[in-house]
């Protein structure tokens, strides 16, 4: 089919106002993926659609440059293979609720500041062995010392070994949700820094002279409790060495997934037959105030402006011009996506222009030694081209409300790093970009010396309420509500990652925030759960 679609291409381009879009409905009723097809008017699309007794042949890819230790590993290509090698302690479903994978119960003290998981006895590697407490242990001291997972550690003091086979995860705070972090893959004690280590999923990876390929494992430890959203024996692995090649070999040749990221410059789209889903990825574009140095904030000058930000700013024009219309527009810092999201809230932050020029009436300007009016600077990351774009728009904007703003625009090509000038503070408010964990907790904005309190937003006030939506969920709306009306980090869009599949050969797939094939056990969190500890 997509070789013919290749000889059709130019044909097809000329009969655009012909082309058909196709959607068809894959795994639940609730979740339905799109697709392009390009279709001459009245064709139907071929029907791919498996029969339950027939296997299917897929073709994935890699980059065999980039790591593929699931650990340190952050290609997103490669990551697609770690879903099917490895499991973790728990999945994330893509509705950001925790499943029990490797686990098979675990307990929370009253307080939920102490963890206890108890390991499967049945499940094994790859080679049969079985996944004990020390292979836990290790695979989460690796992580925490790994920029992929590292960040979920800001609350985990340690994890040590619990009573028969089980690792007991001791934290500084209460975590309500700590399980939504426990999706790290799983991999052998004394084996967490090779390039292809063992894990407990369905396929290995194995590779022999210059060919790569996944195999389905043997006498797999859960085979006779899931169903996975691939039925091949062997899925066979292409070499990609670049984005460009991965969209060749998807659009014409026999690569049956990809995945792409409407964010990155590399992002194009499609033009082939195929379905799509668009997963939540926690991916965050904000505004972040330097209320340190400035002088346009420091010494708490200009709170109204400050707070007024969010009205300035029109998402939605943002998202249709520099992301291909491709994100969540979102006045609140935490994804439209996630359960933590209120839309009547979010409602009150919307752009509204004039009520951002009725409160900068009164703001104070700073003056340079000539007594001239100075102008607020926006830092951006000029290595980033939407970035870029989208900071000049915003500044453009600023200016004709009345405040007039210029660009910083810093990055390697300048000499000097867009993180360099962040450090120094020569800026007064900067557009950022970093990956929100799936319990969206944002206290690295907020406590001091935290990894994303650049320009010195640290508040104690807006900590303590970070670490009270950690403990109790319901008190996101509140923690929500005060950082937007607070102002020192204005949120502009989420983003989300796009998985294309030929059409009609994963029926089943359901990916998810960091799992693409995505499958349960048929565990629950409320049947693993063990009576709560107290004391």
């Amino acid at each position: 089919m997509k070789r013919l679609l290749s000889l059709l291409l130019v044909a097809a381009t000329l009969c655009a106002l012909f082309t058909g879009c196709v959607s068809t409905t894959v795994g639940d009723d609730d979740f339905v993926p799109k697709g392009g097809a390009m279709l001459m008017e009245g064709e139907e699309p071929e029907d791919l659609s498996l029969q339950d007794e027939e296997l299917q042949s897929l073709s994935l890819t890699y980059f065999p440059d980039r790591s593929m230790n699931p650990l340190v590993g952050n290609n997103i290509t490669n990551r697609v293979l770690f879903s099917l090698i490895y499991q973790g302690l728990f999945s994330v479903n893509r509705n950001n609720v925790p499943v029990p994978i490797l686990c098979s119960y675990y307990q929370a003290t009253a307080d939920n500041r102490n963890y206890t998981v108890y390991i499967d006895e049945k499940a094994t590697f790859s080679d049969g062995s079985p996944v004990t407490v020390a292979d836990v242990l290790a695979t989460y001291e690796a992580a925490k010392n790994s920029s992929y997972y590292g960040g979920r550690f800001t609350y985990i003091d340690s994890v040590v070994q619990g009573e028969g086979n089980s690792v007991v995860f001791h934290l500084t705070t209460a975590y309500e949700n700590l399980p939504l972090l426990l999706d790290i893959p799983i991999v052998k004690v004394g084996h967490t820094e090779d390039d292809y280590p063992q894990g407990t999923g369905p396929y290995i990876f194995q590779k022999s002279e210059g060919h790569a390929r996944l195999a389905k494992v043997q006498n797999w430890w859960c085979a006779d409790s899931t169903k996975l959203p691939t039925n091949a024996e062997v899925i066979a692995l292409s070499e990609a060495t670049s984005q460009a090649q991965v969209r060749d070999e998807f659009e014409f040749a026999d690569l049956d997934l990809a995945i792409s990221n409407p964010m990155s410059d590399s992002y194009a789209e499609y033009r082939c037959d195929y379905e799509l889903w668009e997963v939540e990825s926690g991916l965050f574009l904000y505004i972040g105030v330097n209320a340190l140095w400035s002088e346009f904030f420091k010494d708490g000058r200009n709170d109204e402006l400050r707070k007024a930000l969010t009205y300035a700013i029109d998402r939605q024009a943002i998202i249709d011009a520099y992301y291909r219309g491709r994100a969540y527009p979102s006045t609140l810092p935490t994804s439209p996506g996630s359960p933590y999201y209120s839309e009547s809230l979010a409602s009150r932050y919307e752009y509204d222009p004039l009520r951002f020029v009725s409160a900068i009436q009164n703001m104070y300007v700073p003056k340079n030694d000539k007594g001239e009016a100075k102008k607020l600077l926006l830092l951006v990351n000029c290595d980033d081209s939407a970035r870029l774009r989208t900071a000049r728009y915003l500044a453009k904007q600023l200016t004709e409300l009345g405040l007039e703003t210029g660009t910083l625009e810093y990055g390697g090509s300048t000499g000097t790093t867009y993180e360099q000038v962040l450090r120094a503070g020569s800026y007064d408010i900067y557009l950022g970009q970093t990956k929100l964990s799936a319990t969206y907790d944002l206290s690295q904005f907020f406590k001091g010396y935290g990894n994303l309190g650049w320009g010195g937003i640290a508040d104690n006030t807006l900590l303590n309420m970070c670490k009270e939506a950690l403990a109790n969920s319901g008190n996101y709306y509140n923690l929500n509500k005060m950082v937007a009306d607070d102002g020192k980090i204005v949120p502009v869009l989420f983003g989300y990652y796009e998985v294309y599949a030929e059409r009609g050969q994963l029926l089943d797939l359901t990916p998810s925030r960091d799992n693409v094939f995505f499958y349960s056990l048929g565990k629950t969190m409320e049947s693993s759960r063990l009576a709560t500890e107290f004391g």
